[in-house]
């Protein structure tokens, strides 16, 4: 598996997005609060920065590709356990944090929210 954020792994689907919020599970792991369920098909996520949190679009744009470049990189340790186990999931990442944190910090925090998930995701099933 490539270092790669296609499409196909970005969830745009309102129906799903709309099951997600109302039938998920929730885990906070900051600066993250992360809404996921199991569904049958690819492994997909939303990225969100809250307009009540950034108000200027820079930032929130800012936010969502720090987000997006961290998760890219470590994404592979969550597919490795999706397919020992067979399930695939849906989540979004919502940045609750009030400040922009450095690339670092977020690799680091990043690390840390796939680990929770997968514990989340193993106590869960």
């Amino acid at each position: 598996m490539g270092f790669t954020f296609k499409k196909e792994e970005r969830l745009c689907s309102r129906q799903l997005i709309d099951r997600l919020y109302n039938e998920g599970h929730r885990l906070m792991a900051f600066p993250y609060s992360v809404q996921w369920m199991k569904v049958d098909g690819p492994c997909q996520v939303i990225i969100v920065a809250p307009k009540r949190k950034f108000h200027h679009a820079v930032d929130r744009n800012r936010v969502r590709r720090l987000t997006r470049e961290c998760y890219r990189l470590r994404k592979h340790i969550l597919y490795q356990f999706l397919e020992e186990h067979g399930i695939s999931i849906v989540f979004s990442m919502i940045y609750i944090h009030n400040e922009i944190m450095p690339y670092e910090q977020l690799g680091h925090k990043m690390d840390k929210l796939l680990t929770a998930l997968e514990k989340e995701i193993t106590t869960t099933l």
